[in-house]
């Protein structure tokens, strides 16, 4: 085929995306579908959405951009979907779900721990990890169902993530590929299989292996689309469904991230740093580091689990001047607040913001904090402290990982919807004191699924010619070193010590409140 295509679904937390990518990295045509209610909530804290949706509007977006593209799906040579990570499905006998999917973002709770055996027990405890491991174990969606719906459990035949259950709804195998196995599922990412029995850490989520999908490599066939899906989507039948990995692996690999001196940062709703490497480490005790999209590859991660959505909620609650003004001017009102961050010098006049609205795998007692107010600040200058803030657990996170892989990174590549603002791309390049590069779109997930499709089909040899011929860098933004060294004393000597300052008094906040 002269001009061949991959069709591409990236499934997001907000919005849902079809695109058409050619192999010059160019998506050549788009329809994106936000999603009117991303979840629903029975209880404050809780996040569900009904399975259907997801594949309602996966078939609804198919059909919209096969009638814009002039030769429908005719140039399509395979299909890959790329999605949110840590939402799971439980399915009945006949791969039906039983209950509505939880998102990732749910944050309900076990309200008993199953004891543990002793000698996992006393191991955490030595190694001063019990929290976490009790955390762990209560955050687990499967643990949470066991012991309020054991109802829905006893009929739960699989217990799956959410692409593994759209890859059945396709083509009628339920199968997903070890990029895709990111949640509390009893996954061991070294060996990039299911756990063994006598795993340590099995005990945080015990699922029967019966009960879990099958595996596949990536760039292997998941099956062909369906007869039925076609009647459904416009998806010719028999083009493949091809396995790829989840929507932050395959954004990484969209940026070109595949050799270990460069880190993707990705600004989105979870706000990340991945490396990416073919040595396995934790990029914190007990954390495990994701497998990657290409076969080998690992991408060890730090999450700041509300990131960008910072914005949205500072947005919310304090830029309605801005939010009138953007309606007048026909714009977003982040555009109108980016341009306002220039109005503030780098540090925030002294005021640092820790950004745990949500808290970590490892740190379970961390809170959101702001501190060092005085009367010359404004309220843009909190816009500035949770760009900065992020940016410092981002370098947290990064210099973290440099110390446990003796990697060293000299470039980083940026992705999100945060990253399409020159303002904060240049904060960033001035905070970490390293060039940040954007590509030549911001629809980078799509882009890794669409290489890895393209790698699968035996149009590129490898991901590096893959990469060599689809991305393409569009912008570079050079560090003011001078502000650097701002930034890297700020982090040293007052970011770095919030945490463990304010500890204490998280603690004693979560037991009188």
């Amino acid at each position: 085929m002269k001009n061949p295509l991959i069709l591409t679904f990236d499934l997001g937390t907000q919005s849902m995306r079809g695109m058409l990518v050619n192999k010059q990295g160019q998506i050549v045509y788009m329809i994106q579908h936000k999603y009117e209610t991303p979840y629903y909530s029975k209880k404050p804290g809780w996040a569900e959405q009904k399975p259907e949706f997801y594949f309602d509007t996966l078939c609804f977006i198919s059909k919209e951009l096969k009638g814009k593209s002039p030769n429908g799906f005719d140039d399509v040579i395979g299909v890959t979907l790329t999605a949110i990570r840590d939402s799971s499905v439980c399915l009945d006998e006949n791969n039906k779900p039983l209950r509505d999917v939880i998102l990732w973002l749910d944050s309900r709770e076990t309200n008993y721990v199953k004891p543990f055996k002793w000698w996992i027990k006393t191991a955490m405890k030595l190694a001063g990890m019990e929290a976490t491991l009790n955390k762990q174990y209560k955050v687990s969606a499967a643990n949470w169902i066991m012991e309020n719906e054991p109802d829905i459990w006893e009929k739960t035949c699989k217990f799956v993530m959410l692409p593994t259950y759209l890859n059945y709804k396709m083509t009628g195998q339920l199968k997903d590929c070890p990029a895709n196995m990111i949640g509390h599922i009893p996954f061991d990412y070294k060996k990039m299989n299911w756990q063994s029995k006598n795993n340590i850490k099995r005990c945080m989520c015990d699922i029967p292996k019966l009960q879990l999908c099958d595996l596949v490599q990536t760039e292997e066939t998941i099956g062909m689309i369906t007869n039925q899906m076609e009647e459904l989507s416009g998806i010719p039948e028999g083009l493949p469904l091809i396995a790829t990995g989840s929507d932050k692996g395959c954004e990484t690999l969209g940026l070109s991230v595949i050799n270990e001196e460069k880190a993707a940062l990705s600004f989105g709703t979870t706000a990340t740093v991945q490396f990416a490497t073919k040595k396995y480490f934790e990029p914190k005790r007990f954390l495990p580091a994701y497998p990657g999209v290409p076969p080998g590859m690992y991408n060890p991660e730090i999450e700041i689990f509300r990131g960008y959505w910072l914005i949205s909620w500072f947005k919310r609650e304090f830029a309605m001047k801005e939010c009138v003004e953007a309606r007048r001017r026909g714009c977003d009102p982040e555009k109108i607040l980016n341009e306002r961050l220039r109005e503030i010098p780098p540090g925030c006049d002294g005021l640092i913001l820790q950004p745990f609205w949500t808290p970590g795998v490892v740190i379970p007692n961390a809170k959101g904090a702001i501190i060092g107010f005085s009367d010359v600040h404004t309220r843009i200058h909190i816009y500035r402290a949770i760009i900065e803030g992020i940016g410092f657990a981002l370098m947290d996170g990064m210099y973290s990982m440099e110390r446990r892989s003796g990697q060293k990174i000299k470039e980083i590549y940026v992705a999100g919807g945060g990253s399409q603002s020159d303002e904060i791309c240049q904060i960033t390049a001035n905070m970490f004191g390293l060039p940040v590069i954007r590509i030549q779109t911001h629809e980078a997930s799509g882009l890794g699924a669409s290489i890895a499709g393209f790698v699968a089909m035996g149009e590129f040899k490898s991901y590096e010619e893959a990469i060599s011929q689809m991305v393409h860098i569009k912008d570079v933004f050079q560090p003011d070193m001078e502000e650097h060294i701002i930034y890297e004393k700020l982090y040293h000597y007052v970011y770095k010590r919030i945490y463990s300052r304010l500890l204490p008094l998280y603690v004693k906040i979560k037991h009188l409140t």
